[in-house]
């Protein structure tokens, strides 16, 4: 049975029929198999807030709507294992507070806590990884980058700023209140959770205004992610099922002309695997000098998948996940969206 909190707040926000395509498509939880009427948890709220963050991606992959349809039509689902947003350190980052911190307010009051930190020093970022307290294994972890500006030229830094600089700030004060309910108390009334819930989700989004074609430009030259940033904002950047064999899925879907990343990233650990689509094409706007209108297609989100090795915990006598994450891997996932598409 479905949990009916969790069912309630993405029929808020989605509909009926886009939420009874997402509990057919991604595995649930068992932490959600108990509940309490009218009283939505910390985790409850943070699953609706991953799920419908998985919707929004597959709205901006045709890949990854194209790989989710065959799952389900073969009688699978997904294991929903991370998401991932790109933000910017940067203190002329207009309302919006820099980097990570936009959103570690959100998943910090929702169960989220720190689970690594990656050095990206290749392409001048810093990741971190979130897992959720209450579930670390089955809760859909957040790789959170953030994009250091003063490593690069001072021509790019003032591109970032004039990008940036007009960002908004998503979160309403009401927002902001009952995130802080809900970190003292673990939990809120449904009525509000539903207020909150689609507050949070647009916060993975784009905060700043249009951005100019000549500051795009500069950001292509230096940094392909800074140029994603600049026309997709905070929104997830991919998000990534968890699968037994990552090798034999990227041969099949190599074999149905899927546009696959040509090799998979091992781990210096050799426990955990990924690959990806390269990202879809997308059409977004700039302003020109004279404050015109043109529309280029540029690369937008893309899927990803992972497999993570699992050890037996003879202290705890369990089997244990890998839920860490490599620097090199991330890298090189990183470059699904690298691919510079000309001026449509």
């Amino acid at each position: 049975m479905r949990n009916p909190n969790i069912d309630t707040l993405l029929t808020r926000v989605l509909g009926r029929a886009k939420t009874d395509a997402l509990f057919a498509t991604l595995t649930i939880p068992a932490l959600f198999d108990e509940w309490e009427p009218g009283v939505v948890t910390r985790a409850e709220l943070a699953q609706a807030m991953n799920m419908a963050l998985f919707e929004g991606l597959l709205e901006r992959s045709p890949n990854g709507r194209a790989y989710t349809d065959d799952a389900i039509a073969n009688g699978g689902s997904v294991y929903f294992d991370h998401g991932a947003l790109r933000t910017v350190r940067w203190p002329h980052n207009g309302a919006l507070p820099p980097g990570e911190a936009a959103f570690t307010r959100i998943l910090r009051p929702l169960g989220f806590r720190l689970n690594g930190r990656y050095p990206l020093d290749k392409l001048g970022m810093t990741g971190r990884a979130y897992a959720h307290e209450d579930a670390p294994d089955e809760i859909a972890q957040f790789f959170v980058s953030e994009l250091h500006p003063e490593r690069f030229s001072a021509e790019f830094r003032q591109a970032v700023t004039n990008v940036v600089g007009s960002s908004r700030d998503p979160l309403t004060p009401a927002a902001v209140g009952l995130l802080w309910e809900i970190e003292r108390d673990g939990w809120l009334p449904l009525d509000a959770a539903a207020v909150l819930l689609p507050v949070v989700v647009g916060a993975f989004a784009r905060q700043h205004h249009v951005p100019r074609e000549a500051d795009y430009e500069v950001l292509l030259a230096e940094s392909a992610e800074m140029a994603w940033i600049a026309t997709e904002g905070n929104a997830f950047n991919h998000a990534t099922d968890r699968v037994a064999d990552v090798f034999s899925l990227s041969d099949d879907e190599k074999a149905k002309g899927r546009p696959m990343k040509p090799d998979v990233e091992r781990s210096r650990s050799g426990r955990v695997f990924q690959t990806a689509y390269r990202a879809d094409v997308v059409e977004r706007e700039f302003r020109t000098h004279d404050g015109a209108l043109v529309t280029r297609s540029v690369p937008g989100s893309f899927y990803e998948f992972i497999t993570r090795k699992r050890t037996f915990d003879q202290a705890a006598r369990r089997w244990v996940t890998d839920l860490r994450f490599d620097a090199g891997n991330a890298q090189g996932i990183f470059k699904m969206t690298a691919n510079e598409v000309k001026t449509a």
